[in-house]
């Protein structure tokens, strides 16, 4: 299963069995496995146990490296998450407080668009990076709120309310399976989350072209029901990223991928508060 997230994608260590930690591998199944010949510390050679180490000698293999205790646990994640996501608020509120404006803003977006395509094709995670990236979107983030408040009151509250309330649901489904992540669902998600792009990149054009609201996407019925897509797809692409969480941890990827597992939440959860934001908005901009 690869991620939603282009930095996660590059590195898949899922059960599913995709690229990334998978090079060289010697155990179907398990990302870490790599052949012992060629030096890996993951190395894995028995079967059904991704942390299982042979016994110096056995079958034909080397000696069993120590226990590696720099592995990633899910206090890594919630810790470097929550520095994420707070950094993500703070930059919020002082772009708020200070009332940002909307040029500031888009300036901001593009910078902290940049960023993450940086982190993306980075080798490995790189935290002031990806603090840096978390700055640049929470400027983004709190003078868009502020300026769409102004004019819808609540709209900010309801948009935090709203993400709350998709990641808790979400997190329970994926954690009763009731939602179960495999190609299928992956394949059925990314498809969406690019059609998607790919319509709102097309309004946005004929918006900046002398096309007005473009084809509507932005208000009215029209602009309602893809701001519900949009949540929607996003919340698929959330459960991706819980996938990831739950295989890195179960595979023993190296805590430095907690960063990494931070970033790709911090990135869904942006993206489902601005769409949760703009639903707003269009809600109460039409009383």
């Amino acid at each position: 299963m690869r991620s939603s997230n282009p930095v996660f994608s590059r590195r898949g260590f899922s059960r599913d069995g995709y690229a990334g930690f998978q090079a060289g591998q010697a155990q179907a199944g398990n990302p870490y496995a790599q052949s012992a010949a060629k030096g890996n510390a993951y190395a894995q050679p028995q079967a059904g146990n991704p942390y299982a180490q042979p016994q110096q000698g056995t079958q034909g293999f080397p000696p069993a490296a120590p226990p590696q205790a720099d592995r990633m646990t899910m206090d890594d994640v919630v810790s470097r998450t929550a520095m994420t996501l707070g950094t993500v608020v703070a930059a919020a509120t002082v772009a708020w407080v200070t009332n940002v404006g909307l040029g500031v803003a888009l300036i901001a977006l593009l910078v902290a668009f940049g960023l993450g395509l940086w982190q993306s094709f980075k080798a490995k995670a790189s935290p002031p990076l990806i603090i840096a990236y978390a700055v640049f979107e929470g400027v983004f983030l709190g003078a868009m709120s502020n300026y769409v408040n102004q004019y819808a009151p609540g709209a900010a509250m309801q948009a935090v309310i709203g993400t709350m309330a998709v990641f808790g649901a979400v997190l329970f489904l994926y954690k009763s399976r009731i939602i179960r992540v495999n190609a299928r669902f992956t394949r059925f998600a990314i498809a969406a989350g690019m059609g998607y792009a790919l319509l709102c990149l097309v309004n946005l054009g004929f918006a900046l072209f002398g096309a007005g609201d473009g084809w509507g996407f932005r208000t009215g019925g029209i602009g309602i029901l893809m701001g519900i897509a949009g949540v929607l797809i996003a919340s698929l692409f959330l459960a991706l990223d819980f996938k990831q969480v739950e295989d890195g941890i179960a595979y023993g990827a190296p805590r430095e991928e907690s960063w990494l597992a931070a970033f790709g939440l911090t990135m869904t959860l942006a993206w489902i508060y601005f769409e949760f934001l703009r639903l707003a908005w269009i809600l109460n901009s039409s009383d």
